[in-house]
């Protein structure tokens, strides 16, 4: 957890206990480090219902209830991907916010079309999702790091608009 993060991670947690909202994570490049900088916040059990970390496939399937057409079509890479893991995160834990992400961190896996690097993270609720790709390589500490980063500024983002879109 950095400075940055932890910063992050208290604003959702103030805004989570105010308005008695509820959050899970479906993780699979970042391997649990969103929900261990959400939970490091004292008092995030009154909102955090917990995460799935899904980094096979199947896992995406049985879990998050990923389609398999989304897989076959898009890959598990992909915005497709990260916003069912998002929905499926919800519904598996009856949560009304949900953040996923789903990646190469590296220091392989990539490809021509998907380098390492390549990351999609995603928050949301019942009414919208938004997403966000990540695209450069830093090595696997950092893109990890800069995945959760923006997973949490996601989050951030959707619960203070809240409400304020017409």
């Amino acid at each position: 957890m950095t400075v940055e993060t932890k910063k992050l991670s208290k604003e959702i947690s103030e805004i989570f206990w105010k308005e008695g909202f509820t959050l899970a994570t479906a993780e699979s490049c970042t391997a649990g480090n969103v929900a261990a900088n959400i939970t490091a916040i004292p008092g995030s059990s009154r909102f955090y219902k917990g995460g799935i970390v899904a980094y096979a496939n199947q896992a995406k399937q049985e879990l998050l209830q990923v389609r398999a057409e989304t897989l076959e079509a898009h890959g598990e890479v992909s915005e497709e991907t990260v916003c069912e893991m998002v929905e499926g995160a919800m519904k598996a834990f009856h949560a009304e916010y949900a953040i996923a992400t789903t990646g190469i961190a590296g220091p392989g896996g990539g490809t021509p079309d998907k380098p390492v690097g390549t990351i999609w993270v995603a928050a949301g609720s019942k009414e919208k999702v938004i997403t966000a790709k990540l695209e450069e390589d830093n090595g696997r500490e950092l893109n990890v790091h800069a995945a959760t980063k923006k997973a949490l500024y996601l989050l951030l983002e959707l619960v203070q608009n809240c409400g304020n879109e017409e």
